[in-house]
């Protein structure tokens, strides 16, 4: 599949807005990696994240039309869309109830150690403290971005990105004190 140039995208969006499958497909398919991310580290577990990103798909591909404004807003669109599958699979009962704790194995031990400091304080902050940080540092979005993604106002985002950075700094230091 060939990635559309910039001046080829406001015709896909429109194609893909008539109902044109392999139009919306070719637009989508970039934001397919940061999407998946985004989930994974909303949800902290790989096909939890999988299944929040198809879901998401189907929702954007029905929803197309809905899109307020031009190709530059497909992404925070989109990814507005995948954090909100997010939130609605942790407020399910059922991810409580049937999610069983993995047993450690001499792996997933050898794992955690390996795993970052910056990481785990990362687990340790709330969902809608994590989004915005992973939104505008892991995934590089613009302060506009992530705006629109959350959406909210860009002072406010600038806001929640900087008191969850201010959580996190001080898990960080609690954590290189003991």
């Amino acid at each position: 599949m060939f990635v559309a140039g910039m001046e080829q995208r406001p015709q896909l969006l429109t194609s893909a807005a008539a109902g044109n499958a392999d139009s919306f497909a070719i637009l989508i398919e970039p934001l397919l990696d940061p999407a998946y991310r985004l989930a994974a580290v909303m949800l902290a577990d790989r096909s939890s994240a999988e299944d929040a990103v198809q879901e998401a798909s189907i929702k954007a591909w029905r929803k197309l039309r809905q899109l307020r404004g031009d190709v530059t807003s497909l992404r925070s669109w989109f990814l507005s869309i995948v954090a909100n599958e997010c939130r609605m699979t942790r407020r399910q009962r059922w991810w409580s109830v049937l999610k069983l704790p993995e047993l450690p194995t001499a792996e997933s031990t050898a794992q955690q150690s390996g795993t970052s400091d910056l990481h785990r304080a990362l687990l340790k902050l709330s969902p809608d403290d994590r989004l915005p940080l992973v939104l505008h540092f892991y995934l590089d979005l613009s302060l506009d971005e992530v705006a629109r993604t959350l959406r909210v106002s860009p002072a406010a985002a600038k806001s929640r990105i900087y008191r969850a950075a201010k959580r996190l700094r001080s898990d960080l230091t609690l954590e290189e004190v003991f």
